[in-house]
């Protein structure tokens, strides 16, 4: 025992060492990357006002030894920023260590966007960034270790593991998923839109509680900034048609995903590649004609039959509709959603939910409603998205013809849209 300890506290004295050396670190994770760029140079910027602040480096020896040299018996997944490994620090506690490909250019951009986004992030529904470590070519993030893993793992790719995911669970997964996001866009130091919520990016802990994961190509909103020119990025299925169309970014847009997500959870099914009704486009166009018809309980996922709550559940099916609207002005705030979810009888206070936003759609706006857009140039549209309860506000110059926010779809719907 007194060994142990010995070693235990030669460990702390050698991560206080590395600590003291933050701004050493912060200014070689810089180095690794070429700024040139107005907006690299605001980022080195901000890497450098952050230096002062972090405390949070590991030293590489210390990941090597996690990981046993990351091992491949070790490897958690492996995504378009490189391979994740699970380990174990000498003083017990679990991580999951992201390794930046060599070879991966997103994977940089990735890397610095998690960095900086996460380091401003506390929540615990949302999955906790302990620390990084540059060493040569080599640039990993340490998070904490979440047991169960990603949703998607245990809701479409393990039907002897869905059953697992009873009714209470998963309305503790969309509760928890809903609060996670509202203090991301509402109650943070500075408001952030995802951009990637999906099942794959909700990490499940060892009490089934909730993680947002994945940050990279997530978007802050400084607070002297009330606007930001953006290019599509997402996960086929779980884009908003506004923004995968038109490039036109809000807080909404991680609300339509949201939605979505919501209504994977309730019918077992995945959006993407929905199938099960060859007369219906998408999982979203069956939920809605099926509500439409008075029968929204026949699309529940049959492996709930016995722990469903008829009430919570239709509940549920009618936020995700509400959630997933095809005019982004009608789909409510995180906060509106927190607060419906928490009411013992909330339908009774609910909208009724108009048709689904589907990519090549158009929706008519409802009387009283009026789009806020105007026309600049004449090869150009310039598009207004502004949500006014939380002065989030994205504004995208769309060319006619070829536009910068448009991209090529990837059918697997896996990886991020890029142009």
């Amino acid at each position: 025992m007194g060994c142990l300890s010995l070693r235990i506290e030669n460990h702390r004295q050698q991560d206080t060492i590395s600590m003291d050396k933050s701004n050493s670190f912060l200014h070689s994770l810089i180095k690794h990357f070429k700024f040139g760029s107005t907006t690299e140079r605001n980022n080195e910027a901000d890497l450098q006002r952050m230096a002062s602040q972090e405390q949070k480096i590991f030293s590489y020896e210390t990941l090597v030894s996690a990981t046993k040299n990351f091992n491949a018996v070790h490897k958690l997944g492996e995504g378009g920023f490189g391979p994740v490994f699970k380990g174990k620090l000498i003083d017990g506690r679990e991580v999951a260590v992201k390794k930046l490909s060599h070879t991966s250019n997103q994977g940089k951009k990735e890397f610095m966007n998690e960095a900086k986004l996460l380091a401003r992030v506390q929540h615990k529904n949302v999955v906790n960034l302990l620390g990084y470590c540059v060493h040569g070519a080599e640039k990993l993030l340490v998070y904490e270790y979440v047991p169960h893993e990603s949703l998607d793992k245990l809701l479409f790719k393990a039907a002897d593991k869905r059953e697992q995911l009873d009714w209470k669970r998963r309305f503790g997964i969309i509760t928890g998923v809903a609060k996670g996001l509202l203090y991301l866009h509402e109650d943070s130091h500075h408001c952030i839109i995802h951009r990637d919520i999906k099942a794959s990016n909700v990490l499940l802990d060892d009490k089934w509680t909730p993680k947002i994961a994945d940050f990279g190509m997530a978007r802050l909103f400084p607070e002297d900034q009330s606007q930001v020119n953006t290019r599509v990025a997402g996960t086929n299925g779980y884009m908003a048609p506004e923004y995968m169309m038109h490039g036109r970014l809000s807080v909404k847009a991680d609300v339509f995903s949201y939605g979505v997500l919501l209504l994977e959870l309730i019918t077992g099914q995945r959006n993407s590649s929905f199938n099960l009704d060859v007369e219906h486009h998408s999982l979203l166009d069956w939920a809605y004609k099926m509500y439409k018809k008075g029968r929204s309980l026949e699309i529940v996922d049959s492996a709930l039959a016995s722990t469903v709550l008829t009430e919570q559940v239709a509940m549920c099916i009618q936020l995700a509709l509400l959630c997933t609207q095809g005019d982004p002005h009608l789909r409510p705030t995180m906060r509106r959603v927190v607060v419906m979810l928490s009411r013992k009888s909330p339908q009774s206070h609910m909208e009724e939910p108009t048709r689904p936003g589907i990519p090549g759609s158009r929706y008519r706006r409802p009387p009283g409603h009026s789009a806020l857009s105007s026309t600049v140039g004449s090869g150009a549209s310039y598009s207004r998205s502004f949500d006014s309860s939380n002065n989030c506000t994205t504004h995208t110059n769309t060319a006619t013809g070829t536009s910068s926010a448009t991209a090529e779809l990837d059918i697997r719907g896996k990886r991020p849209m890029q142009d």
